[in-house]
């Protein structure tokens, strides 16, 4: 029998959860309001600056400083293609560590996963100096190869916590009807695990449009994303509020809506299993 909530209690809980995700959510709500406005208006007190004129100088002057075209089209491409890519290689390694029998399957899933707690200064000269002399500096080419190289072992843990709660019975039948792996992989694995696969796509779209270390270190202007669009407005003269809560808003519109729209699919895919 399911537990019953009192009222009170629900009105306590739903006040909390919104005033979480009000916090939350407050950084980027104060960013949109500062970009409607002039520099002068936004180093003003929260009240004076709130009552001042709103306008769109700021998003102008960004316009006309910087290519924002160019940043958005390089964001797209970078997280866009190492998100792909880094399916190809997932679904896999994936598959192998859930349906083939093996004993250090959770040796090699932590393994993994203990690359992301390295800081990435620690590897930065070498990384560098790879794409130096490789010719990869500031291209889309090498940083769609880093990102995929950095969020790759979340891709494949996530995929595979989703494809162990598909039966391995199904697959079984697939080959006694005569599926080969590749069949097997696409035809049967892929669709049944589709909710997992939809929802770790937009969180590694996510992950590399908002990466800014590498992007920083390997782009100066060619392969320069948003995040290297948001940086050029930190100067040695100073920050300019306005002009750089503009250029925050511009970068972070496209993914907001984009979350903002998927976020069924999200809950849907990230929750996938959890409920036999």
């Amino acid at each position: 029998m399911a537990r019953k909530s009192s009222t009170p209690a629900k009105v306590v809980v739903t006040a909390a959860a919104w005033g979480i995700g009000f916090l939350i959510f407050f950084p980027i709500l104060w960013t949109i309001l500062m970009s409607f406005h002039t520099e002068g208006d936004a180093i003003k007190s929260p009240f004076e600056m709130l009552t001042s004129p709103w306008n769109f100088d700021s998003y102008a002057e960004v316009q006309t400083r910087s290519n924002y075209s160019l940043h958005f089209f390089n964001s797209v491409v970078i997280s866009v293609g190492s998100t792909l890519l880094a399916l190809v290689i997932a679904i896999p390694a994936a598959w192998a560590m859930a349906f083939v029998p093996g004993k250090r399957t959770k040796d090699l899933l932590m393994w993994m996963l203990s690359t992301k707690m390295m800081p990435a200064v620690g590897v930065l000269i070498p990384m560098y100096l790879g794409f130096k002399n490789m010719g990869l500096l500031d291209t889309r080419t090498g940083l769609v190869a880093v990102m995929t190289l950095i969020n790759l072992p979340i891709v494949v843990w996530m995929l595979y916590t989703y494809f162990k709660e598909i039966p391995g019975e199904i697959l079984e039948a697939a080959r006694m009807d005569g599926a080969s792996l590749r069949s097997e992989i696409l035809y049967v694995l892929t669709p049944m695990a589709l909710p997992g696969i939809a929802s770790t796509l937009l969180l590694n779209v996510i992950l590399a449009w908002n990466e800014a270390f590498w992007t920083l270190q390997l782009t100066t202007h060619d392969a320069a994303p948003l995040t290297q669009f948001i940086a050029s407005y930190s100067s040695p003269e100073g920050l300019f509020y306005a002009k750089l809560s503009a250029a925050s808003t511009m970068a972070i519109a496209p993914i907001l809506i984009l979350g903002w729209f998927s976020q069924k699919q999200l809950v849907r895919g990230l929750t996938f299993g959890a409920v036999k």
